[in-house]
């Protein structure tokens, strides 16, 4: 194939995506059951808090010496924090267990940042800074070791 067939073709394919509609913002408000410490469940619908990777719930970390159970600490802390209040989640893709990708807020204050800042997530791409303050100030999981959750769940133990 020729470049000027392989350009054409990719123009092609590059005008069809643009013309494809976005996906429709999904919006889910209520009182939220907490699943572990990045996923929620609101009126049926599981929500991945996106831009974060927390703790797997039998995930252990150390300190001071000791395990200590960080996965069950984060869902926990989360559990605590959304009790009772109204959370509102909103996100337009699925991850590959079809879990609503949002970012949820209690009000105006971003859940997804608050666990980071909070030590008990670490950013997974949008929040670096709150990541390095929490680190710095050895808030959560960054009071002691841990396995980055990503590699956690990929076996490294």
């Amino acid at each position: 194939m020729d470049f000027f067939v392989f350009s054409l073709i990719v123009l092609a394919i590059l005008g069809a995506l643009w013309l494809l509609p976005e996906a429709e913002p999904i919006k889910v408000t209520g009182s939220a059951s907490v699943l572990d410490g990045d996923s929620l469940r609101l009126h049926g619908t599981e929500v991945r808090l996106v831009g974060v990777d927390a703790p797997e719930r039998d995930q252990m970390c150390r300190r001071n010496g000791m395990d200590w159970p960080c996965g069950d600490e984060a869902a926990s802390a989360l559990r605590n924090h959304v009790r009772g209040k109204s959370v509102t989640c909103e996100g337009a893709e699925r991850d590959q267990h079809g879990r609503l990708l949002a970012v949820c807020r209690l009000g105006q204050a971003d859940l997804n940042r608050w666990l980071v800042e909070r030590g008990w997530a670490v950013s997974y791409g949008r929040y670096p800074a709150e990541e390095e303050r929490a680190r710095q100030a050895r808030r959560g999981i960054w009071s002691g070791t841990f396995i980055p959750p990503r590699d956690w769940r990929e076996g490294v133990r």
